[in-house]
């Protein structure tokens, strides 16, 4: 039987709100595993879809810049708030997410040049020696569109620009960019608020769905659901409450709570009287998932020193 921590249990608690005997049981049965001790929960009708961790395991900034159909975001981190602060730190990260707008990816990013000859990491470097603390470009989001907007928004913006919660959204159409704005901008609110993991059902990762289609049909089936009709109550389950979750599209507008997004969009078109299509979002969180990274990087060094 696998040796299962306080930690865990208090992990697994906070994941699904079940009580603390039910989430040690569930990592017992299941030698430890978290994510499959969340699938026994659910299975057993004790937890509903596993929560994220708020946890933030990084400080700094989120910038976003923007020009004309092209739009960047990107995660600067530091160790303390008090860098994110610091006007020398948030001008470089402004600069960054200018300098994003032309690059590839976040390896791209750290090669452009920056000023004086030197590159995006060669000026990090230096920021680094003049500031005292360790910073990091963690990563970049870029978003485009070959006609209309890209629209961004910051969440609680320290400065104009920079914040804790960056979205980019894009909007392709032939409408005026000021109409396109003003609509854009809400649904970018929505996004930094509801937190969707793909544009649509069709971008979903089958492996995701194939794992909830299994959790729901013996959730449904321990419950006495009949056989044939199984198959139909874990459709409309995945339809209302799994896409409507994690699908920027399918969910209900946080403004009204229940317009999807999809219609909102649509409604925007007919009164601005052009045809309006979300191609894409960026949502850049600090310090979102940096945990989970550590942990892959220390496995990876465990692996290749014990050969």
């Amino acid at each position: 039987m696998a040796d299962i921590k306080a930690s865990d249990v208090k992990e697994l608690r906070e994941k699904t709100g079940v009580g603390m005997m039910d989430a040690k049981k569930a990592l017992v049965e299941n030698n430890g595993d978290m994510e499959a001790a969340v699938d026994w929960l659910r299975k057993a009708g004790l937890a509903k879809a596993a929560k994220k961790s708020g946890r933030v395991a990084a400080d700094g900034l989120v910038a976003v810049a923007t020009s004309g159909t092209k739009g960047a975001v990107v995660e600067v981190n530091a160790e303390t708030d008090f860098v994110a602060r610091n006007e020398q730190f948030q001008n470089f990260a402004k600069k960054v997410a200018e300098i994003a707008l032309d690059a590839n990816d976040t390896a791209d990013l750290l090669a452009k040049p920056y000023a004086g000859g030197k590159t995006v990491q060669d000026t990090l470097t230096e920021l680094v020696a003049t500031i005292g603390e360790n910073m990091t470009i963690r990563r970049a989001g870029m978003q485009s569109v070959s006609k209309g907007i890209v629209v961004p928004y910051v969440h609680s913006a320290l400065v104009p620009g920079l914040g804790k919660i960056g979205v980019l959204l894009a909007m392709e159409s032939d409408a005026p960019a000021d109409k396109l704005e003003a609509i854009g901008k809400q649904i970018a609110m929505h996004i930094a608020a509801a937190r969707p993991e793909y544009l649509d059902i069709s971008s979903v990762d089958p492996a995701a769905i194939a794992r909830e289609k299994e959790v729901l049909t013996e959730k449904h089936r321990a419950s006495g659901k009949p056989e044939d009709r199984l198959e139909g109550i874990v459709m409309g389950d995945l339809s209302k409450n799994f896409y409507g979750q994690i699908c920027l599209l399918e969910q209900a507008f946080v403004m009204d709570g229940k317009t999807k997004i999809s219609d909102v969009v649509a409604n925007a078109a007919k009164e601005i009287g052009a045809d309006i299509k979300v191609t894409g979002f960026s949502r850049f969180e600090l310090g979102e998932g940096i945990e989970k990274e550590e942990e892959d990087f220390a496995a990876e060094v465990a692996k290749v020193a014990n050969g």
